[in-house]
């Protein structure tokens, strides 16, 4: 399930990070996909991720030209998604969105987590979530419910 929880652009009853980590903890299983990588709670969505197995962020707007005027990336914010390449995937908007496609690549790109980092973003995770690549979501899951690793 890909959820706009994040506090940006507005505050809402049920966003932020509070409610969705009661989410996680009432369903262990379900997979969330964090748009807009939970701006503006950038780190604690980046944390959430790292806790639980089931949560990705999505890098739609993040670090753009566009966003850094409204919900700018806290500094440092690129190294600790350095080691969550397997949980970030590539999400642009698209066509919803006041910039070209292209300076979405161009942003993590500049960012310089390296190639693998990308080709995780890029292809790799999001291929392992929709099941065509690696490990389909439902033995994942059955994973999860067993303690056991895929």
């Amino acid at each position: 399930m890909v959820i706009h929880c994040g506090n940006g652009p507005h505050r809402g009853e049920h966003t932020g990070p509070a409610p969705i980590r009661e989410l996680v903890s009432r369903h262990p299983s379900l997979v969330l996909i964090i748009a807009h990588a939970g701006l503006p709670e950038y780190r604690e969505f980046a944390e959430l991720a790292a806790e639980n197995p089931h949560v990705y962020l999505d890098t739609t707007m993040v670090g753009t030209s566009y966003m850094e005027q409204v919900a700018p990336i806290p500094r440092g914010y690129p190294e600790s998604l350095a080691a969550l390449s397997h949980k970030v995937v590539f999400g642009t908007d698209f066509p919803s969105i006041p910039y070209s496609y292209s300076h979405q690549i161009e942003v993590l790109e500049g960012w310089g987590l390296g190639n693998q980092w990308m080709r995780n973003v890029l292809w790799h995770t999001p291929r392992e979530l929709l099941g065509v690549g690696g490990f389909p979501v439902e033995e994942r899951l059955d994973a999860a419910r067993t303690g056991r690793t895929p």
